[in-house]
């Protein structure tokens, strides 16, 4: 997992930017989402809530739907959604439910947490027989959008960024299918998006795509001047590894991986 601290609270506005493209993956999750036993639905690291209107429109009113984020900000942008019955502030690695659930949902929340060997194991506890765990990941941190923002800081600010002490924070489909199917039936899938990135505003499109999520522990130990360097160069290099369109527009593939676990 990335060794840097979130210090910041997350900026629902700034993640909404592209809010079609990283609400697409959540959707094709939910559809590989099967019957369901008895119980209630959560959104595990809910963010803004994103999810919460297709998952209110598949489940509700038949079941209760809570959504879970340790961002205060995105809690109260969530609950402005009005469609999760509960919102829970609290850290997802900690969170024990107080009766069985029929699925934990989580869409792009749960690369952030280590340890996945005991995370995953540990959330299908808390579901009910029939019961299903259905996560996305992305699985971006060998492409140049990433792989820049680690080289980079380890080579401009070594005193605290250390290129060797990182790991990708999710593994490949074969070690979650192993590690998984022990505890019932799994499905494990990739899927590159070729994402369509407009030019808007100061920046390249992918710089303003990744500044609200993977970069934010990076600039979190930055002061403002630094800030501006490390952004400069992040921007030379983006504009070399996705060159923009005849349109103006930029190709920016996203890989990501998905799984659904039924107990």
């Amino acid at each position: 997992m990335p060794p840097l601290a979130r210090q910041s609270d997350w900026n629902p506005e700034t993640y909404a930017r592209f809010r079609d493209l990283r609400l697409r993956p959540a959707l094709d999750l939910l559809a590989r989402v099967g019957d369901l036993p008895t119980g209630a639905v959560v959104d595990l690291g809910c963010g803004n809530g994103a999810a919460g209107p297709a998952l209110a429109d598949r489940f509700s009113p038949e079941r209760l739907i809570a959504g879970l984020d340790s961002s205060p900000n995105m809690i109260e942008a969530a609950r402005g959604k009005h469609c999760y019955d509960r919102l829970i502030e609290a850290d997802a690695a900690e969170w024990v439910p107080a009766e069985k659930q029929a699925l934990i949902f989580s869409n792009a929340a749960l690369h952030w947490l280590s340890g996945h060997d005991a995370l995953f194991p540990r959330l299908a506890g808390f579901l009910a027989p029939g019961g299903t765990l259905a996560v996305q990941m992305p699985r971006q941190y060998g492409a140049p959008s990433h792989r820049f923002l680690r080289d980079f800081a380890a080579e401009m600010y070594p005193d605290r960024f250390a290129l060797g002490d990182w790991t990708a924070p999710v593994s490949t489909p074969v070690e979650y299918h192993r590690m998984l199917s022990p505890l019932g039936g799994v499905e494990v899938w990739e899927t590159d998006y070729v994402q369509r990135l407009e030019t808007a505003g100061a920046g390249h499109p992918v710089r303003r795509f990744t500044e609200s999520t993977v970069m934010r522990p990076y600039l979190d130990q930055m002061s403002r001047t630094e800030t501006e360097a490390f952004l400069q160069r992040y921007e030379q290099a983006l504009a070399a590894a996705y060159p923009a369109e005849a349109d103006g527009s930029v190709l920016f593939p996203f890989r990501r991986l998905f799984f659904t676990l039924t107990v």
